[in-house]
């Protein structure tokens, strides 16, 4: 396929397909491609989700937005990795934004530089009304790797499947779990399988686990010394604790650190948001000598009552890795139910740090490094790889 060239008067040449410099939305400039939908050619416009109160007017009204399409989302990954952000749309500037693609311009001497809707999210669904409007998108996003301004184009979408001219190949899949909470509390807990969940419940309220709910500065440390333990189980770095710092900022009382802990000593850990009726779970971690105590189904049982409490519709329970059956059951336990999201990419697979032989040596430090060298390690590569 021929690169796309920008036509018609309107283009203006100095303003390059997602600019690295901010641009107001009264600087917004519709770029073309030439294709032409019936006799009508479409532009597509690039805005700042972070400037442009349509983004989150489109975010509020739109029943497939989720938390990563918010624009909270969207100014914790710039806080945290200076990931700038762009959406694309067929609506012009002063009209109401009916669609749009969200993308993080992953900046990388590392990795290489590319375009991700959108980096450590678990899915981010293109808000589209029709597959032409997705590809007329895509099409425009495909720019930035033409001009080789961008490595590749990945979208994780949960349904939309992009057209065999836009050239996206599917490159991952994951299951993505979701709980429906518009049942009873009662109806809920029947569910749950009994000695997966509803056992390990009653052995957690036998322990007397203490628990502890909000996203002070105590709670986020409690939280970071088990994730150090679990990324380690995982024979991976961290996450840098200024991104969960950033999350924190940025959603504020929305955002909750669950924790539970046996005499003071904190042993599991969730974190959680809140986004309209939809709670999702992000990061979870635990103590693996005390997982015999029920930690971990304690923290969701509290965030399935606490969400029914808020007249939440469903808890998120994120991806999963096909090849990981342990947490696929987890969640499956609690009646949650399964889908398949594939993650899309122009060009094609591209080797990546997740090779093989990396991941092997990856493995082989984390085992023998102290703490201080993995924390270390996660601020370097985070940034990275998302």
């Amino acid at each position: 396929m021929t690169p796309l060239k920008p036509t018609g008067a309107l283009i203006s040449p100095a303003i390059p397909a997602f600019p690295d410099i901010e641009v107001s939305q009264a600087e917004c400039r519709p770029k073309t491609s030439g294709r032409v939908e019936g006799s009508r050619q479409m532009d597509v416009y690039e805005i700042d989700p972070l400037r442009d109160k349509r983004w989150s007017e489109l975010v509020e009204n739109h029943a497939r937005a989720s938390v990563f399409h918010d624009k909270r989302w969207l100014q914790a990954l710039q806080a945290a990795y200076g990931y700038g952000c762009t959406v694309v749309s067929t609506n012009p500037p002063h009209t109401t934004l009916t669609n749009g693609l969200v993308f993080c311009r992953v900046k990388s001497w590392l990795t290489g530089t590319r375009l991700v809707s959108l980096p450590f999210s678990d899915h981010c669904e293109p808000l589209v009304e029709s597959s032409d409007t997705l590809d007329r998108l895509l099409l425009h996003a495909r720019g930035s790797v033409e001009d080789r301004s961008a490595k590749y184009v990945e979208i994780r979408p949960i349904d939309s499947v992009p057209g065999a001219g836009t050239g996206l190949a599917m490159t991952k899949a994951y299951y993505l779990q979701r709980l429906d909470l518009r049942k009873s509390a009662h109806e809920l807990f029947r569910d749950f399988h009994q000695d997966c969940v509803q056992r390990k419940i009653r052995r957690a309220e036998r322990e007397f686990l203490e628990y502890d709910e909000g996203h002070s500065e105590a709670l986020l440390e409690n939280f970071y010394g088990l994730l150090i333990m679990t990324r380690r189980r995982q024979h991976l770095p961290p996450q840098p604790i200024s991104w969960f710092r950033s999350l924190i900022a940025a959603f504020g009382e929305d955002l909750k650190i669950r924790v539970a802990s046996k005499d003071g000593v904190p042993i599991a850990s969730i974190l959680t948001i809140l986004h309209k009726k939809v709670v999702t779970y992000k990061y979870g971690c635990s103590d693996a000598r005390h997982h015999k105590l029920g930690g971990m189904v304690f923290l969701f049982w509290k965030t399935i009552q606490d969400a029914k409490d808020k007249g939440c519709e469903e808890l998120d329970m994120g991806r999963s890795d096909m090849d990981n059956p342990g947490l696929i059951a987890f969640k499956s336990h609690w009646g949650a139910t399964r889908s398949v999201v594939n993650y899309w990419q122009y060009p094609g697979s591209l080797p990546g740090l997740q090779s093989p032989w990396k991941m092997k040596l990856l493995a082989r430090i984390v085992a023998v490094a102290p703490d201080v060298s993995l924390v270390a390690a996660g601020n370097l590569l985070y940034r990275h790889i998302g």
